[in-house]
């Protein structure tokens, strides 16, 4: 049984809750966000919060249902306090530059590689060598962190690249003569 599912999610005063057959929808200050939750997972909204069940006693729902709640608990962050991911760039040329509804980065290609910033997507770039990245919804933010970082991932001996602020990159020693 799923420790994680179990628990229901509250919802607070300045966000609306909705669930209509397997559809949970919710209304903040950041916007709205909805998730469909599997056939396999009972969903309710009542006493001002949202709580999942499985909906079989096979091991399958049972799974289920741990991810779904986690699900909706990160639909309220994202309409309440919305999500951000932070990379840095290292590496002599690398830098990040926005243009309007694009983000030009020179990672020592012979051209600079561009994105499309996709909408409900915000990034800031404070530095040359940071980008910030926020919105919403966790999966399309770290999708997008993902697609940027692997432009130029970093690499094991210099470190070169482009990372999560937070990530350790492991380090491999060259060869010795």
């Amino acid at each position: 049984m799923s420790r994680v599912g179990k628990k229901p999610v509250p919802v607070p005063s300045g966000v609306t809750a909705t669930v209509a057959g397997q559809t949970v929808q919710m209304k903040g200050p950041k916007g709205q966000l909805q998730f469909i939750v599997h056939d396999d997972v009972d969903v309710k909204y009542e006493g001002g919060s949202v709580t999942v069940a499985p909906r079989f006693e096979t091991k399958r729902s049972q799974a289920l249902y741990g991810t779904a709640r986690a699900q909706i608990a990160n639909l309220l962050v994202g309409v309440t306090k919305g999500f951000e991911k932070k990379l840095d760039i290292t590496g002599v040329g690398y830098r990040a530059a926005l243009q309007g509804k694009k983000l030009q980065l020179a990672l020592g290609y012979s051209h600079d590689v561009v994105y499309d910033i996709p909408e409900g997507i915000t990034i800031t770039v404070p530095k040359p060598t940071e980008i910030f990245i926020s919105g919403n919804d966790s999966q399309r933010v770290g999708q997008v962190a993902a697609e940027i970082r692997s432009y130029r991932p970093p690499e094991p001996y210099k470190g070169k690249g482009v990372r999560y602020s937070d990530e350790f990159i492991f380090r491999k020693e060259g060869k010795k003569k």
